[in-house]
């Protein structure tokens, strides 16, 4: 087999047509064996049967349901796992990604790259989703551990020897753009013009995407635990000043019975209150990242596979 397409979806029965014929005529063309890897997250519209039927007609279709909504992230962990090609696409499915442009990535490939990452020029989402994003990659490369590029998603193209790194990792916080850069290799970055999705709903919402941004940062930086430490730092330092301020106005003037106390006291009391909240929010972060590591449950349960042999 020479190229593997992995194809999450959730509820995406506007798009699944469309994105089998245009993902079939681009493979086509290339006169080499390929196979389509759906991953049914737990779809409850009609997407699994639109993916049914098409397995019927097309014996390259392979289908694997999973028992529930596990993540975009662990379903893209599932295909990769499942693939059995010398060169693998990951590509969502709401087609923003146009599969027109994969035969460019796996030139790259050819040539002795690795991952071939994409690199969006422009996004179609409002102007404060596109402001937050760019925050958060920003923040993200400033703060990580390694090099993260910017603007790149989950669209990629990878060699079987960076699937086979990728399939080693037993972390269950996926954050599969952090882990591809991470496993090293070759890698480059191709720019491409990000599309509007072609039907529905986006299913990242605001707490999953919040989800995803806090997988990105815990799993790869330790600037909060940098950052908690630096605050506590500060907030002695200002008790000291208020100390040293109180004993000189007590001793060495008159203006100190005229000092208002009780605003100061609930002053101090928050800020000294909301650090140590702060702090514990983010020992919770990482503890609740041990925690999932070390119940040992598998990232994702198959309800069914279709077409495999």
């Amino acid at each position: 087999m020479k190229y593997s397409l992995i194809l999450p979806v959730f509820n995406e029965e506007e798009n699944i047509d469309i994105l089998y014929k245009r993902c079939s005529q681009v493979l086509s063309k290339l006169k080499q064996e390929y196979e389509l890897i759906f991953i049914n997250d737990g779809s409850t519209d009609t997407t699994p049967q639109l993916l049914f039927n098409i397995s019927k007609k097309d014996c390259r279709v392979k289908i694997i349901n999973l028992s529930r909504n596990f993540g975009h992230q662990v379903a893209v962990t599932a295909g990769l796992e499942h693939a059995g090609s010398e060169i693998v696409a990951v590509l969502d499915a709401d087609l923003q990604d146009p599969p027109e442009i994969l035969p460019r990535f796996f030139k790259k490939i050819e040539e002795g790259y690795d991952v071939v990452y994409a690199i969006r020029k422009s996004r179609k989402e409002n102007f404060l989703l596109r402001a937050c994003y760019s925050f958060f990659y920003h923040l993200l490369r400033r703060v990580a551990s390694i090099d993260i590029p910017l603007d790149s998603g989950d669209f990629c193209v990878l060699s079987a020897r960076a699937v086979s790194a990728l399939n080693s990792l037993p972390e269950r916080n996926r954050f599969i753009r952090g882990l591809r850069s991470w496993i090293g290799f070759k890698q480059i970055g191709l720019e491409y013009e990000r599309q509007s999705r072609h039907g529905g709903v986006s299913k990242y919402n605001f707490s999953r995407l919040m989800k995803l941004a806090f997988d990105g940062i815990f799993s790869f930086s330790f600037a909060p635990l940098q950052v908690m430490f630096y605050l506590g730092l500060l907030s002695l330092f200002i008790s000291l000043l208020g100390i040293i301020g109180a004993v000189y106005l007590k001793f060495f003037t008159t203006a100190y019975s005229r000092v208002p106390g009780f605003a100061t006291t609930i002053i101090l009391v928050m800020f000294v209150g909301g650090l140590q909240l702060f702090s514990i929010g983010i020992l919770g972060e990482y503890l609740r990242r041990v925690y999932e590591e070390s119940k040992h449950r598998p990232q994702y349960i198959i309800e069914s596979k279709i077409g495999f042999k």
